[in-house]
C-alpha cells in the first residue's frame, strides 16, 4: 500500500449518516498492517487531548477502504505511537 492517499482530508459519515470532514495526520504499518491517524477538522487548536481517530487500512474486493478498529488494546497501543511521532516532529 502507498503512504501517498491523495488528499489529506476525508469525509466519513457514521451509522446515523452524519458526515465529518478529517484530516490525515499520519501512516504507519504494522505486522503488514496499514493504520492512519486523523483529526477532525473542526478541532479547536486549544485542546489538550489529541483526540486521534485512528483507521485501518484493509482490502475489500480489490478496493482499499478504512475501519474502524475494535480492539481496544491495539487501538491504544496504536494511540500511543501516533502520539510519540507527533510529539517527535515538533
Amino acid at each position: 500500500m502507498s503512504n501517498d492517499f491523495g488528499s489529506d482530508f476525508i469525509t466519513v459519515s457514521d451509522e446515523d449518516g452524519n458526515d465529518f470532514v478529517l484530516e490525515h495526520v499520519d501512516t504507519i504499518e504494522v505486522d503488514n498492517t496499514y493504520y492512519l491517524a486523523f483529526l477532525p477538522t473542526d478541532m479547536d487548536e486549544e485542546d489538550d487531548e489529541y483526540g486521534l481517530i485512528i483507521l485501518k487500512a484493509v482490502d475489500e474486493d480489490g478496493e482499499e477502504i478504512l475501519v474502524s478498529i475494535d480492539d481496544d488494546s491495539l487501538l491504544d497501543d496504536l494511540c500511543e505511537r501516533f502520539i510519540e511521532r507527533m510529539v517527535e516532529e515538533d
